[in-house]
């Protein structure tokens, strides 16, 4: 009787890394605990049984609100929720624009304070609150996402990895090469060398204002002795092996 032989189980090569794994944990969990934060408000705006379009509003956990507050924040909530579900991605996106949204009816509700047109039932608590829940949306929605420098594993790295691929496709077809003159710096022709470039750059930008740390230096030292760029980018993609 042959027995099977048991294989150690790997992760797939695509599977996300802890520093992934973090960032979207973070987006979900942002989203579920802001959409927590409002569905509280909303409905128990709906338990008081409130006037939809009451401007002077019905005082609630140090707010102010009426019917159609409360269904703003349910529903609000409820995509909250949905986007969360969904992934960490969804979560981050919705976070962003709600965000802003939550910004802009801060200053629009405070432009319409004491007035008619105040549908939301705003008072200053109101306003100072949607600043506070934005700023938080905003934050947590861009956390690992909105930054110059992602590392390796970053699930939003990808994104930009296809862009520079389709970059790289753009520029590095024979009929946009043939009209190129023959000094022109050479385009990347994949998404490495790409990516070699960008770092280039701001290896350089960063020596140029005097904030390169060593080891970034040493680098650029070793591409004193090369004459052109595509030499330049071969010897620094060498170098970070």
């Amino acid at each position: 009787m042959t027995l099977a032989r048991s294989h150690p189980t790997t992760a797939p090569a695509d599977a996300p890394g802890p520093s992934a794994r973090r960032v979207l944990l973070v987006h979900r969990v942002g989203a579920l605990f802001v959409a927590a934060v409002i569905a509280v408000f909303g409905i128990l705006g709906y338990v008081g049984g409130l006037t939809a379009f009451e401007t002077r509003g019905v005082p609630l956990l140090g707010l102010s609100t009426n019917g159609l507050l409360s269904t703003v924040s349910v529903v609000t909530a409820l995509i909250l929720v949905l986007a969360a579900i969904r992934g960490g991605r969804p979560a981050s996106t919705v976070m962003i624009v709600v965000g802003a949204a939550f910004l802009v009816a801060a200053f629009v509700g405070l432009a319409v304070l004491a007035t008619p047109y105040n549908l939301l039932a705003f008072r200053l608590p109101n306003v100072f609150f949607s600043i506070g829940a934005g700023l938080v949306l905003l934050v947590v929605g861009s956390y690992g996402r909105v930054t110059a420098h992602l590392p390796p594993d970053n699930p939003y790295l990808a994104g930009s990895d296809r862009l520079a691929r389709g970059v790289v496709d753009r520029f590095a077809s024979d009929s946009t090469l043939s009209t190129l003159p023959e000094d022109h710096q050479p385009r990347p022709l994949s998404v490495a060398e790409a990516r070699a470039d960008r770092e280039l750059a701001e290896a350089y930008r960063a020596q140029a204002a005097g904030a390169l740390d060593a080891a970034g230096a040493e680098r650029l030292a070793a591409l004193e002795g090369c004459t052109t760029h595509e030499q330049r980018r071969a010897a620094w993609m060498a170098s970070a092996r």
